[in-house]
């Protein structure tokens, strides 16, 4: 069993799971693995998710310390994201999987 933050895990998958998985985070963090985005950028480059789901999974990669949120004191207020050090650490791994995604969609097309 694995303790962290309250939580237990029974592997190491099921925190990597629970850390950047579901529907919207790896999409969230394929787009900001070439830089720095705001937050209107990632809503149009992402079809389908809303705001509030968003910025839930936002503060959610942010509190994981994958991404980094800066504001900047202006009005209107400009908020900016970006990979982390720790969060650049995994852009091998989007690119895998994205490259694993086209493999299996010819895959299945092919039989």
């Amino acid at each position: 069993m694995i303790a962290l933050n309250d939580k237990q895990y029974n592997c190491h998958i099921e925190v990597m799971v629970d850390v950047i998985g579901g529907k919207w985070k790896m999409l969230i963090l394929w787009n900001l693995r070439e830089g720095v985005r705001r937050f209107s950028e990632l809503k149009r480059l992402i079809p389908g998710i809303t705001q509030k789901m968003l910025t839930a999974q936002l503060r959610e990669l942010e509190r994981d310390e994958i991404i980094l949120r800066k504001i900047f004191p202006q009005i209107p207020p400009k908020v900016e994201y970006s990979l982390t050090e720790y969060g650049q650490s995994l852009k091998s791994f989007i690119e895998l999987t994205c490259e694993l995604g086209k493999t299996h969609i010819n895959y299945v097309r092919r039989h």
